[in-house]
């Protein structure tokens, strides 16, 4: 079964606080998003595996390390799209893709729209960014469609997770690992996290 992180850090605590605040502006939620998506990707990428290389400092020939696997960033439309700044921030080499899925208001299962990633995933470190892993349908349809088209190596990052969705996932991949910077209990009667912090999309965009 795949790693489930939380992040128990203060810092993220207390960006997570403001998210959940309805009276947080629109500037400042995008801003928070995009800082909790960075913080998260230092923590998802401990693993990554590097190679040696030497490098000629201002004083004398040093021998370094540096990431060896490529990366590609795969923000899930239109939330994800708040949480590519702050990953490139830190992995400025990372390929973007984009994957455009909705979710069916009756059924809350998810519909794409939209599919554009880089040709060769084999060899590559795949990051899945959506801001709610809250049934889960929507990552595991994202992470689905990348496995097709050749990734083997995949990790999901989102700001809040639930169980249900931690499940969806875990339960449908066993080498998939979850980063998020909270843990809320239980989903609503319309699939939405509780307490979560709303409608992550409309929040970051200013279209509610």
């Amino acid at each position: 079964m795949g790693k489930l992180f939380i992040s128990e850090h203060p810092l993220m605590k207390h960006k997570i606080t403001m998210l959940r605040d309805k009276n947080t502006s629109t500037k400042e939620f995008k801003e928070l998003i995009s800082e909790v998506a960075m913080l998260l990707t230092y923590e998802a990428t401990r693993e990554l595996p590097t190679v040696e290389t030497t490098v000629q400092t201002p004083i004398a020939e040093a021998k370094c390390s540096k990431i060896k696997q490529d990366i590609v960033i795969v923000p899930i439309l239109r939330a994800g799209l708040g949480m590519v700044d702050g990953v490139h921030n830190i992995l400025p080499a990372a390929k973007v893709g984009h994957i455009g899925l909705y979710r069916d208001p009756e059924t809350l299962t998810p519909v794409e729209y939209y599919c554009k990633v880089p040709k060769d995933l084999e060899n590559t470190k795949v990051f899945v960014l959506d801001p709610m892993l809250a049934t889960g349908k929507t990552a595991e349809a994202a992470v689905e469609f990348l496995k097709e088209r050749g990734a083997k190596d995949v990790t999901v990052i989102c700001v809040l997770a639930a169980p249900d969705g931690v499940k969806t996932v875990q339960s449908t991949f066993e080498d998939v690992d979850i980063y998020a910077a909270a843990y809320d209990t239980m989903l609503n009667e319309k699939g939405y996290i509780v307490p979560g912090l709303g409608d992550a999309g409309d929040r970051m965009f200013g279209t509610k």
